[in-house]
């Protein structure tokens, strides 16, 4: 799940970028020459694209938008930064990216939104401490907006620095005290540093029960929760609000990017019990979606959701080559996040198909980078569970403990 989403206060954030660009087209209609609303439409876009399934339809037109903007502005500072989170959410290719940063800040000196994107692309490049700094100098040009903050809490989520992310949230929940923005990383951080879900557990019940609709948004992290607790029925509720608000939910639940079919999750579920039968049924549904998915955008994700299938299947010679095919196509050196996830997805992959040495190559690097494992993931997630009573992974768990932990 991820730990900050611009929705988390307010729940219909997605369909409020829809209206936009609805209501930005009709703008343009009018007058063609609105350099930004091609700016703000491209924004809309992109964020769609980069965080509601990849379709090639939504970069398509956030390219027209772009180019749009640019043709009318060629100097636009507006213009560049539109360009440079273009490249940023729509083709990942960060040093472009940073580039049109530079060129944009020429005629937006002191701009928060440039400090805040070179940000985010320092912690793709992982460059962590610059993430930090960049993040940090948004927040301080523009001290009323929850953004900057947002990205420094997760950034430091990912370093495993809890130590300073309290101070953020307090930070945050200054400007806006209740936001889910800043109760639901609270409680992630015990679940992620201290295997311990009574936090997050109390919160999802405070606010499912204060406002049942809000379930349905808060299907992903109810759904690990359940799977944490081993509460399978709680996951099952879980995963069929998943389904009905088609809520995706991810193969990592810290900051994952491989999203996975429901039918997937309803495997998991179904062997957990112990109904092997209704297990293998749901895992072959999930294989015929996700090749599917290859073979219209055959990327790490997709090809790390196909290897968590086939191994879950029992196809293990398949499920290691789609591995490490995804690691091969994204690694952790092109982008730091999901590069990572990749890794992990291999390291899920070799758990479960018995290849415990290999299991254990990646977790040693997991446990060392940021965005890769923690300490809570490794002690509650039947993911691992082939591997446990092993004291290598003993060992790794022992790495990530926390000192009350680790010195016991």
């Amino acid at each position: 799940m991820p730990l900050i989403d611009p929705a988390l206060d307010d729940p219909e954030f997605g369909q409020d970028v829809v209206n936009g660009i609805r209501f930005l087209d009709a703008a343009i209609a009018r007058d063609p020459s609105f350099l930004l609303a091609y700016c703000k439409l491209a924004q809309a876009h992109d964020y769609l694209y980069f965080f509601d399934g990849r379709s090639r339809g939504q970069l398509a037109q956030a390219d027209y938008a772009v180019n749009s903007a640019l043709r009318l502005g060629p100097d636009s500072g507006e213009a560049h930064l539109s360009l440079a989170l273009h490249l940023y959410w729509g083709y990942f290719d960060y040093d472009r990216a940073r580039a049109e940063l530079a060129i944009a800040s020429h005629t937006l000196p002191n701009n928060s939104r440039i400090a805040r994107i070179a940000g985010l692309i320092d912690r793709r490049q992982s460059r962590w401490s610059d993430a930090v700094r960049e993040l940090e100098r948004a927040s301080e040009l523009d001290p009323r907006n929850v953004l900057p903050l947002d990205g420094l809490i997760t950034t430091y989520f990912l370093m495993r620095s809890y130590e300073h992310i309290s101070e953020v949230i307090d930070r945050r929940a200054a400007l806006k005290p209740n936001g889910l923005g800043t109760r639901l990383p609270r409680a992630n951080i015990d679940v992620a540093s201290r295997a311990d879900t009574r936090a997050l557990h109390m919160l999802l019940h405070e606010l499912v029960t204060a406002d049942p609709p809000t379930a349905e948004y808060l299907a992903e992290p109810s759904f690990w929760l359940g799977v944490y607790e081993r509460d399978l029925d709680a996951a099952q509720r879980a995963l069929a609000l998943a389904t009905r608000a088609k809520k995706a939910i991810n193969a990592s639940p810290q900051n994952g990017s491989t999203k996975m079919s429901h039918s997937f999750w309803a495997g998991l579920v179904a062997q957990m019990k112990g109904d092997t039968v209704s297990a293998h049924a749901a895992f072959v549904a999930a294989r015929v979606e996700q090749e599917e998915l290859v073979r219209a955008q055959p990327d790490a994700g997709a090809l790390s959701a196909l290897g968590l299938v086939d191994a879950y299947l029992g196809r293990k010679a398949e499920a290691i080559r789609e591995a490490r095919q995804a690691v091969a196509l994204l690694p952790v050196a092109k982008s730091a996040l999901e590069g990572a996830d990749a890794l992990y997805c291999l390291a899920v992959v070799s758990a479960v198909t018995g290849e415990r040495g290999l299991a254990f190559e990646q977790l040693e690097v997991l446990a060392k980078i940021p965005n890769g494992a923690t300490y809570g993931d490794l002690c509650l997630n039947p993911f691992w569970d082939p591997l446990r009573n092993d004291p290598r992974f003993d060992k790794i768990v022992a790495s990530l403990a926390p000192k009350e932990v680790a010195s016991n």
